[in-house]
């Protein structure tokens, strides 16, 4: 049960980037049913381009990064429908229907892990699972934003969003917070519109710059692992430092343990524990008991050194 519950994982690359991936491949889906229902209206028909061309980016890049971190490239084009993403995503309209393929994938994949995995992965992963959620509620405003604003203000008196690139370009302008004035709303239904996309837009772009801020200025686990290796007491200490450093050993040691038994218990109860794992729990105790005994006898006969130079 565990091997398959690993083996499905890695298969997922990341709960909150699949989720992301099916939702616009539903909203993919929908957009081509809009496509072939409202044929004869043109600036629906420019927007909607506009977004599937968006998409096929997205499911290009999501491609060759399956292909490039899937352990093996060929099972994945051949049996993992990877071959349906290629082609899904090339600019042809009559194939953005093997999305359905991503889609089907992705929801079977969530339905392996469950809904108490996926609430787990979401809630703990909480930097990825906001940043995907952005750039979904980005995506979101930007195609029905611009689809409301235009009805709203196509028509109306002195109204300057007359078109769908003035209504694109309001809605991408608006959302970077950039707001050049250029377009700009005239009645009261899209002056709402517009507040809301205001309000999405200096949040979307606000998580995203604490987001890099904290990815590329926050401590690494290196600094940690140095952080750490500083910390190690000299034969010379006391015996005070003794006992730190041996109780410092074994709670590491136990807090590893701890940590392998948690990550293990999200799958299985702790009496059904695999051999495996208490074998290993074991070795590490013992490892922590030999290390243990090694620190006081060394601190041992440098206390008798000491004395002997008295």
């Amino acid at each position: 049960m565990i091997r398959r519950r690993a083996r499905v994982r890695s298969e997922l690359k990341n709960t909150a980037y699949e989720i992301f991936i099916g939702v616009l491949s539903v909203l993919s889906i929908v957009n081509l049913v809009f496509v072939f229902a409202f044929h004869s209206d043109g600036a629906l028909q420019l927007i909607l381009s506009m977004m599937n061309a968006l998409f096929s980016l997205i499911f290009l890049g999501d491609f060759i990064y399956r292909m490039a971190t899937s352990t093996s490239a060929a099972r994945y084009f051949f049996r993992g429908f990877g071959w349906a993403d290629l082609l899904a995503s090339l600019p042809f309209p009559h194939l953005k229907v093997l999305r359905v393929f991503r889609l089907l994938r992705v929801v079977r994949l969530m339905r392996d892990l469950g809904p108490r995995t996926i609430w787990h992965t979401l809630v703990h992963d909480r930097a990825n699972s906001t940043l995907m959620t952005l750039l979904l509620l980005g995506v979101l405003v930007l195609q029905f934003g611009s689809l409301s604003i235009l009805a709203v203000e196509g028509r109306a008196d002195g109204a300057n969003i007359t078109t769908a690139s003035d209504a694109l370009w309001y809605t991408i302008v608006t959302i970077s917070t950039v707001g050049y004035g250029d377009q700009f709303p005239v009645t009261d239904s899209g002056r709402l519109i517009g507040a809301l996309i205001i309000v999405v837009g200096v949040g979307i772009f606000g998580t995203f710059t604490g987001y890099l801020a904290n990815l590329f200025l926050g401590p690494g686990e290196g600094a940690d692992a140095v952080s750490g290796d500083a910390s190690t007491p000299e034969p010379e200490a006391s015996d005070a430092s003794a006992g730190v450093a041996a109780g410092a050993t074994s709670g590491a040691v136990a807090a590893g343990a701890a940590h392998t038994a948690r990550s293990h218990g999200a799958e299985v109860d702790a009496p059904e524990a695999s051999a495996d794992l208490r074998e290993q729990l074991t070795a590490m105790l013992a490892q922590s008991q030999q290390t243990t005994d090694q620190l006081r006898a060394l601190l041992a006969r440098t206390a008798d050194d000491e004395g002997r130079d008295r």
